[in-house]
């Protein structure tokens, strides 16, 4: 089963397009897990990722996962991923990966989203998500420490549980040093992004 959204909408300053696709290929006890997802600002890619991983029920409800991630923008990664996928208590759909870079860079992702029900069809979905780094990397303009993070809201309309179209409200912010090399350049250290997008299910 694979999900795939789409969405564009508008920041402080460009236009905003994003995808996420994210789905697996197997059995409930071994998976091939398969994602990607990026970001297009005024016409310009601005983030670009896509895993493959190998993911292994390891406990009702929750899977380990090892494999690769491999980014193309904002410039060429790889790293190798471990973490974990599952719901947490509450249904709380939780994501905790760990990456290291093919430059030795530690770093760490967390997410989390839940799904609540105004009606069969009509579902808010609150997420946050964060990022840390072990150490600073120059490269990609990140200090160590808690790098950025956003939490938003997606309401969506499910005309099947295959097609819903959707409303996507999120904020934005870049933390600690990675938010004073931001002010440095000139770059905005947070923002506020409306979108209208489209989620379907193959």
């Amino acid at each position: 089963m694979f999900r795939m959204e789409t969405d564009y909408g508008a920041g402080k300053d460009d236009p905003v397009a994003s995808w996420d696709f994210n789905g697996w290929i197997g059995t409930d006890e071994n998976k091939l897990w398969l994602k990607s997802e990026g970001e297009i600002a005024d016409g310009k890619t601005e983030q670009a990722e896509f895993w493959a991983m190998y993911s292994r029920n390891i406990a009702a409800f929750w899977d380990a996962q090892i494999g690769v991630r491999q980014d193309t923008q904002p410039g060429s990664v790889t790293y190798l991923v471990a973490g974990f996928e599952g719901l947490a208590p509450y249904f709380f759909e939780t994501e905790a990966h760990l990456f290291v870079s093919d430059e030795g860079d530690v770093s760490a992702r967390i997410r989390q989203e839940n799904d609540f029900l105004i009606t069969q069809r009509l579902i808010l979905q609150p997420y946050i998500e964060a990022n840390l780094y072990a150490q600073d990397v120059p490269g990609q303009d990140v200090g160590a420490g808690l790098a950025n993070g956003e939490i938003g809201l997606q309401t969506r309309y499910e005309i099947t549980r295959k097609f819903a179209p959707y409303l996507d409200l999120r904020y934005e912010r870049k933390f600690g040093e990675t938010s004073s090399i931001a002010k440095s350049v000139g770059e905005n250290r947070d923002d506020f992004i409306a979108s209208m997008g489209l989620r379907s299910m193959f």
